[in-house]
């Protein structure tokens, strides 16, 4: 079993969800986080005023997913959040060791 975090451009993330839900993943986390990577922040006029903000808003999505499904998964989030543009965001995979759904007990793949 898998773990994909990523991270991406807010306004991505309904098509995310809708093209995840067309490969049958339905489950997943979503939270707004803010970070920065190469472009090191932007800038915002507020009031007239322009300034530099050091972290850019993003939504962070994590799924579970069994092994076998990590290509089909990353190939569908890149394919719905790429714009082209700096700030498209990360996807990260991460081994997950046990999976236990508390209703049921039920453990590892069955728990997904």
């Amino acid at each position: 079993m898998k773990e994909i975090l990523a991270v991406i451009k807010p306004f991505k993330v309904d098509e995310v969800k809708d093209a995840l839900a067309k490969i049958n993943i339905h489950g997943m986390t979503i939270s707004e986080v803010k970070g920065f990577g190469r472009q090191k922040g932007h800038k915002e006029i507020y009031r007239g005023a322009e300034y530099q903000t050091d972290f850019v808003p993003k939504v962070e999505i994590k799924i579970a997913v069994n092994a076998d499904q990590v290509d089909e998964v990353v190939e569908t989030i890149i394919s719905a959040a790429k714009t082209g543009k700096i700030g498209d965001g990360k996807i990260f995979i991460l081994p997950i060791e046990n999976v236990i759904r508390i209703r049921t007990n039920e453990t590892g793949t069955d728990a997904l």
